[in-house]
Formats: C-alpha cells, sequence, structure tokens
C-alpha cells in the first residue's frame, strides 16, 4: 500500500516524538511491504514564526490533500512564550481548532487502558491498579463551548466574558452512532456523559443518545453525570469501556484518564471525520520543559501511528505489530524518565523509538 501522511511535528517536544513515529511506521513498511511518504507541514507556534499565522489556508488544504495527518504537540510556555501575548485567534491552539474544523474532525478517540508493566507508576491505589482498565473515551471534537460564540466587553462598568455551549442534534447522533458502533467492536457498553441536571445542551444530549441507543439493542448504555464520572475515573475505572461525552468534558475526563495510567505519554489518540480520514496525536502537551534534551515519551505518539494504521488504511496485522512491540519494550524493562521506576532501564526519546524498531 501506498501511504501518503501530512506530517506536522508542532512545537516543544512534538518534533522529537513525531520523528519516532515515522521511524516506526518506516519500520512497518519495510516488513509488511508498504509506502509511507510524508510531507511536512507547519501548524502551531513554528507556523506563527514562519508564517505569522498558526495554520495558513494552504497547510490546511495539503492537509485534506493527504491520506491522513501525524500531528505532534503545539504551544510553549503560556506564561513566557510572546506566541502567548497575540490575541487568542493567533495564538497556537488556534490552529488546532482550525484545523479541526476545517477537516471535519468530529470524533475524538482516546484509549486509556494500564498496561500490566505499568501498575506500578498507576497513581491509584493498588487494589484497583491490580483489577487494570480498558477504556476508550469518545470526545466530541467540534461543537460545545470551544466553538460557540465568545466575547468580553464592559457591562454597566464591569468586564463580563460570554461563551456559548451550542450542540444541535446532528452533532450529538453523529458522535453518538460513532460510539456505538465502537462499543461493537469492544465490550458493546456504553457510558454517556452529560450535565443534564443542569444545561440544556446535556438533556438534548441525553435525548439524542437514547434514540440512537435504540439501533444497538446488543449493547448497554447508561447515563452519568460528569462530577460522578471524574469520581468514578478514580474509584472504579474498570467499569468503563466507551465513555462518550461532549467537548469540553471529553477534554478533561480524557486528561484525567491519561494520568491514571501511569503518565500521559501513553495515550494515544485519533480524530476521525465521516470518511475514513482522520488526524493521529498524543494526548500529551509540548512540554517546552524538556523539549530537545531527549527526555520525551514517544510512546503515545507512536501508539497513535498504530491507530492511523487501524482505522484509515485498515491495516489491523501491522497495527498489532507496533503495539506488541510497545508491550514487549515495557516487558524487556526499557522506560522513558516519565515511566522509570525501581529495576527498570532508562532510555531517551530516540533510544526508545530503536527499541520499538527492533522489537517490530
Amino acid at each position: 500500500m501506498n501511504c501518503n501522511i501530512a506530517v506536522i511535528k508542532g512545537d516543544g517536544i512534538g518534533p522529537e516524538v513525531v520523528t519516532q513515529a515515522m521511524k516506526v511506521l518506516d519500520a512497518v513498511g519495510e516488513k509488511f511491504g508498504h509506502t509511507f511518504n510524508y510531507e511536512q507541514l507547519l501548524m502551531g507556534g513554528c507556523s506563527i514564526d514562519a508564517c505569522g499565522v498558526p495554520l495558513t489556508d494552504e497547510a490546511v488544504a495539503r492537509a485534506k490533500a493527504s491520506d491522513a495527518v501525524l500531528l505532534g504537540s503545539i504551544g510553549g510556555n503560556t506564561s513566557t512564550s510572546p506566541w502567548y501575548k497575540l490575541p487568542p485567534e493567533k495564538r497556537p491552539e488556534a490552529g488546532l481548532l482550525k484545523i479541526r474544523k476545517e477537516l471535519g474532525l468530529f470524533a475524538n478517540l482516546r484509549p486509556a487502558n494500564l498496561y500490566e508493566q505499568l501498575k506500578g507508576a498507576c497513581p491509584l491505589k493498588e487494589e484497583i491498579a491490580d483489577r487494570g482498565f480498558d477504556m476508550m473515551i469518545m470526545r466530541e471534537l467540534t461543537g460545545g463551548l470551544y466553538f460557540g460564540a465568545r466575547e468580553t466587553k464592559e457591562v454597566d462598568g464591569v468586564m463580563t466574558a460570554v461563551d456559548t455551549l451550542t450542540y444541535n442534534e446532528n452533532e450529538i447522533r453523529r458522535i453518538a452512532i460513532k460510539g456505538f458502533d465502537i462499543a461493537m467492536k469492544r465490550r458493546k457498553k456504553v457510558t454517556s456523559v452529560d450535565k443534564a441536571n443542569v444545561l440544556d445542551s446535556s438533556r438534548l444530549w441525553r435525548k439524542i443518545v437514547e434514540e440512537v441507543a435504540k439501533n444497538y439493542p446488543e449493547v448497554t448504555y447508561e447515563h452519568m453525570l460528569v462530577d460522578n464520572c471524574a469520581m468514578q475515573l478514580v474509584k472504579d475505572p474498570a467499569q468503563f469501556d466507551v465513555v462518550l461525552t461532549e467537548n469540553m468534558f471529553g477534554d478533561i475526563l480524557s486528561d484525567e484518564a491519561s494520568m491514571i495510567t501511569g503518565s500521559i505519554g501513553m495515550l494515544a489518540s485519533a480524530s476521525l471525520n465521516e470518511t475514513k480520514f482522520g488526524m493521529y496525536e498524543p494526548s500529551g502537551g509540548s512540554a517546552p520543559d524538556i523539549a530537545g534534551q531527549d527526555k520525551a515519551n514517544p510512546i503515545a505518539t507512536i501508539l497513535s501511528a498504530a491507530m492511523m494504521l487501524r482505522y484509515t488504511f485498515d491495516l489491523d496485522k501491522e497495527a498489532d505489530a507496533i503495539e506488541n512491540a510497545v508491550k514487549q519494550v515495557l516487558v524487556d524493562g526499557f522506560r522513558t524518565c516519565d515511566i522509570v521506576s525501581e529495576g527498570t532501564t532508562l532510555v531517551g526519546c530516540n533510544e526508545m523509538g530503536d527499541k520499538i524498531v527492533e522489537r517490530i
């Protein structure tokens, strides 16, 4: 297979971890007879420096012309970087919102599972970690507060900010269908998370999810308020299979889920549109404090590349090869600094990529 991938390395540790993912993809291509063609694009702070904007229209067009997008991390230190002295629409994260919207990436898949070898890094009680967990957080990605109308103005002499949370039934229905479809391939359970006791948008969310659920009689589903879900994630994460939720709740809950896996550096993600096109990225940030020091954990980005092979290119065997190689590296005791523990071997970002390539 010939695969054309738009590569956005981004800022901070982005270039380091994406380079390792490309290295792993090339190893897969060599083993299984595929060719991966990369076109590198700019987004985020590096695009601001080079082009004056966080994402150019040309970069969007070139991303649309690709088969998939592999993304690193964007942004910098919000306290010291000159990027954050710009208006919000000119800051690095504006590029991320724009590309999600332009590419129609409404469904964000964030798997969170606890590897046997990383139970010691899990911050939860030992008896909870011993049970393990394997969940998929399905986050709606192009609606809600992040894309609603916003305004800051003076009202009666008082500065007042307004952010608008808006969802229509079509936006909710398509992410619900995607969530139930994913559940059919897993353990056939959906937990729909909302704030229906307070928000009209959540009441509509609940209504549409119930309508969609009728078409999936094999799937068990439940509703859960977001504050309860946040508690349950640390109390009993093993209860979850597919967690279906809106944009802001999904952002917060998926970061919480990533930390109970032992490190955010282990959490991959995929953002899909209504076709097989997707953008694949680690869930963590750009970590500017360790950028360029060969300390970053590339596993989340490498696992994101595996998700790309599985969901966009239907290369399940090749995705399995990457995931199995990651597991074997952990079994063999190699760790980056965020997950290192007594009795394991500390390696850098580049060496971790090499170790995974060796096992492929």
